[in-house]
């Protein structure tokens, strides 16, 4: 029998296409250079958000679209990762973790937070400074000292001394989320919403820690899945 020789380039293609059918290897996904991040967090997008939080609520005047737009300005390649749709994804997580950390944007700092000590005494590299709080501040609640200052060297603030900054300043304060986002969260974003939970405050919430704020966490990224029109893929949960 004649044998047919098939051309190594269409032999390489016919591979790639059998295993992606398979499961093996992920099809090619768009590019998502193009992708702008304002377009997709319209003002219709984040009014949905702050404007569901009480007139009374201190973060309705210092939170804004154009203060985190600011921030992103430092941190562009958050909400550029795979396809259109995993950018997508992933503006919706940060989204849902903010709103539920902030309750909507109300919050600028921890309920109590001046009373809880999230000083990490072994940390010798940030080590705490006196009478200064590291609770949570800003719209993803950054805390502990040895969050603030590897933080604040990012950012150019003095995270130890000056923790207070990042409730003053709105731009920092959310260049702080970013910060902790692409630095802890980024890494885990292609597991699921669930790893994304664990990345914040798994201690706290995962393996049966909170399962109510698990799942309103989960709600939120539901949600505004559904408005940015995608699927909210799955391991939902931690």
């Amino acid at each position: 029998m004649a044998q047919i020789i098939v051309p190594s380039n269409i032999f390489l293609t016919l591979i790639i296409v059998a295993a992606a059918a398979a499961g093996y290897v992920e099809a090619q996904s768009p590019s998502t250079s193009d992708v702008s991040v304002a377009d997709i967090v319209t003002p219709k997008f984040f009014n949905g958000i702050i404007d569901q939080a009480d007139a009374s609520c201190v973060g309705k005047n210092f939170y804004s679209r154009a203060t985190f737009l600011e921030a992103l300005k430092s941190y562009d390649q958050f909400g550029k990762i795979g396809s259109i749709d995993d950018s997508k994804r992933e503006i919706a997580a940060f989204f849902a973790h903010v709103t539920h950390e902030t309750f909507h944007f109300c919050y600028i700092e921890e309920i109590d937070g001046p009373s809880k000590d999230y000083c990490d005494e072994s940390n010798t590299q940030y080590p705490c400074k006196p009478n200064k709080g590291y609770y949570g501040r800003g719209p993803i609640q950054l805390s502990w000292n040895f969050n603030y200052g590897p933080a604040g060297e990012n950012i150019g603030f003095d995270g130890l001394n000056s923790p207070e900054t990042v409730a003053n300043d709105p731009i920092i304060a959310f260049k702080t989320a970013l910060w902790y986002w692409m630095t802890h969260v980024r890494p885990v974003i292609g597991e699921g919403f669930g790893a994304t939970i664990r990345a914040i405050n798994g201690a706290l919430e995962c393996d049966g820690g909170n399962p109510a704020t698990v799942q309103k966490r989960v709600e939120y990224f539901t949600e505004y899945c559904n408005q940015l029109g995608i699927a909210p893929g799955d391991n939902l949960t931690c």
